[in-house]
C-alpha cells in the first residue's frame, strides 16, 4: 500500500534526462528541504537553493520554472521517502506486534499486558522521532501549514495521511477492532501531538508517565477493560 502511495505522487518540475542530471535535481530537492527545515517555506528561493546545492542558479530554474513548483516538489519526495520509512518501520515492527497479539489468552490479565506494552512501544516511538527523525518532524509540519496556503498540495497531504494511517489500521484490524480506521487515526493523532509537544518543549520536557498513561487508557478503551 505505501509503494502505492509513493507511486501516485506527480512531479510537477522538469524530468531529469540522464542519471547526472537527476543527481542535479535531487541535490535541489534535498536543499530546498534543508532550508524549510532550517529557515521555513518562505525562505526557498531559486537563488537560495541553488547556493545551498552548490549549484548554478540556471539549474534551479531550469528544472522548477517557479518557486511553487519547486516547493511541491520538494513535499513530493518528502511524501515518497515516507512511505519508504514506514513500509520499512511496519515490516520490521508488524511480526513483534502479532507475536504479542498472539499471546492472548481470552483473560482480561492477557489483555491488560498486551495494552501496557502497546503504550511502552508507543512511547518509545515518539522518543525515537524526536531523537533521530527531527528534521523529518519538521518538515512535516511546515508541509502541513504550507497545505493551508497552496491548494495543489492538498492531494500530497492526503497520501500523506494514507500512509501514516494504513499500517496502525492494519494493525487494529490483528486486534480485532471493529472500526480499525477510526482508531487508527485517533491513535496517530494522539502520538502526533505527543511528537508536536517534543519539538516545542524538547526532550528533556517530555512527561514520559503522562504519556504512557494517555496511550494506556486509549488502548484499554480499544480492548474492552
Amino acid at each position: 500500500m505505501a509503494s502505492a502511495v509513493a507511486e501516485s505522487v506527480q512531479y510537477q518540475g522538469r524530468k531529469a534526462s540522464r542519471q547526472g542530471s537527476e543527481q542535479r535535481r535531487q541535490a535541489i530537492l534535498d536543499a530546498a528541504m534543508r532550508i524549510i527545515v532550517r529557515d521555513g517555506v518562505r525562505a526557498v528561493r531559486h537563488r537560495a537553493v541553488a547556493a545551498e546545492a552548490d549549484v548554478p542558479l540556471s539549474a534551479t530554474t531550469y528544472y522548477f520554472k517557479d518557486i511553487n513548483d519547486l516547493i511541491t516538489d520538494t513535499f513530493a519526495q518528502f511524501v515518497e521517502r515516507s512511505a519508504e520509512t514506514m513500509a520499512a518501520f511496519w515490516d520490521s515492527t508488524e511480526g513483534l506486534l502479532l507475536d504479542k497479539v498472539g499471546q492472548l489468552d481470552g483473560s482480561i490479565a492477557s489483555r491488560r499486558l498486551l495494552a501496557d506494552e502497546i503504550a511502552g512501544l508507543a512511547v518509545e516511538y515518539v522518543h525515537q522521532q524526536l531523537l533521530t527523525r527531527r528534521d523529518h518532524l519538521l518538515a512535516e509540519r511546515a508541509f502541513q501549514q504550507e497545505a493551508l496556503l497552496n491548494p495543489g498540495l492538498h492531494e500530497l497531504v492526503r497520501s500523506h495521511r494514507k500512509i501514516l494511517l494504513q499500517g496502525v489500521a492494519h494493525f487494529f484490524q490483528v486486534l480485532g477492532s471493529k472500526q480499525p480506521e477510526q482508531d487508527a487515526k485517533v491513535l496517530t493523532g494522539i502520538i502526533e501531538r505527543m511528537e508536536y509537544q517534543g519539538l516545542i518543549d524538547g526532550m528533556d520536557h517530555l512527561d514520559n508517565d503522562d504519556m504512557r498513561a494517555i496511550l494506556l487508557r486509549y488502548m484499554h478503551l480499544v480492548l474492552g477493560l
